[in-house]
């Protein structure tokens, strides 16, 4: 008997001597534990193992979502790619046209008009694309004639050019903005960004060269000198408007549709007065119903 007791209180001694488990007793007033039961045990392990599968499926949301964005950006980038070489052909089966070869600032004038026509659509509440902000005319004036000639001279361009020689030299789009932006507002580029433009300089200096001389066949298309004339002042045009339409957003605190909405119609009023001195509308009572149709494909896909 004595030597059972002296066991059953060194056993006693040994289970007060271990330290107590984490999360199985808490303490309670007075010193005394309370032991936490199974279910509380087993319900602490339930939420921790629901929090790790919510962590996972964020984790796994969050890897997806860039493969998503990732396939966005390519299908958005062939669609403007594609949307762009039809643009090119197209205005180039109009203005090969007899009908239509003088007619460059009405064509202007026309895709102004549905631009804002279609702008004003978008812009109402069974659609809301976007919401219309007002901007003084006489801010957006300088902008809406850097429009009108980013559309005009590149359409003449491509009246006295080969469609290969106008989009090359349209490539030069973007060494003329990193030069405007670094001559006007001190903004540079990494340095091999600058080594990577050069050849696309060159390059575009060679086909001038080689693509402005007489063909060799009648049926090979050249580009003649008021062709490559019309293509660098396009170029700088463009490369001009590019850069204050970044420049008037972040002044007039407007997205992109807000302004093409306001300088659009600006635009089209504007090119209305040069019309009589530059187009010739004799010859458009002979243009066919095919060429109608692509004017009014171009106008609003653009």
């Amino acid at each position: 008997m004595a030597a059972s007791r002296v066991d059953d209180a060194a056993e006693k001694g040994r289970l007060l001597d271990e330290p107590e488990d984490e999360g199985s007793s808490s303490e309670l007033s007075g010193g005394r534990t309370a032991v936490a039961s199974p279910v509380h045990r087993l319900a602490s392990i339930d939420i921790e193992g629901l929090n790790e599968i919510d962590v996972e499926k964020k984790a796994a949301s969050t890897l997806k979502r860039p493969q998503k964005n990732g396939a966005k950006l390519v299908a958005w980038i062939a669609v403007n790619t594609l949307a762009t070489i039809g643009i090119i052909f197209t205005n180039k089966a109009i203005f090969s046209d007899p009908s239509f070869q003088r007619c460059q600032v009405s064509f202007a004038s026309f895709h102004f008009f549905v631009t804002g026509l279609t702008l004003f659509i978008l812009s109402r509440p069974r659609f809301g694309m976007f919401t219309p902000e007002p901007a003084r005319i006489k801010t957006l004036l300088p902008l809406a004639i850097a429009m009108s000639l980013n559309v005009i001279l590149p359409n003449a361009s491509l009246q006295f050019s080969s469609v290969t020689f106008y989009q090359l030299a349209r490539i030069l789009l973007t060494p003329v903005v990193a030069l405007i932006n670094y001559i006007f507002y001190s903004t540079s580029i990494p340095r091999p960004a600058v080594f990577a433009l050069i050849p696309a300089c060159v390059g575009v200096g060679i086909v001038s060269y080689y693509d402005s001389k007489a063909p060799s066949s009648p049926k090979v298309k050249s580009t003649s000198f008021v062709g490559v004339v019309f293509a660098f002042a396009g170029v700088l045009a463009s490369s001009l408007y590019t850069v204050w339409v970044s420049s008037y957003q972040k002044s007039l605190k407007l997205n992109s549709m807000q302004l093409l909405y306001n300088q659009a119609p600006v635009g089209g009023v504007l090119l209305l007065y040069i019309v009589p001195w530059t187009d010739n509308f004799w010859s458009v009572n002979h243009a066919t119903i095919s060429k109608w149709m692509l004017i009014l494909l171009v106008s609003f896909g653009t």
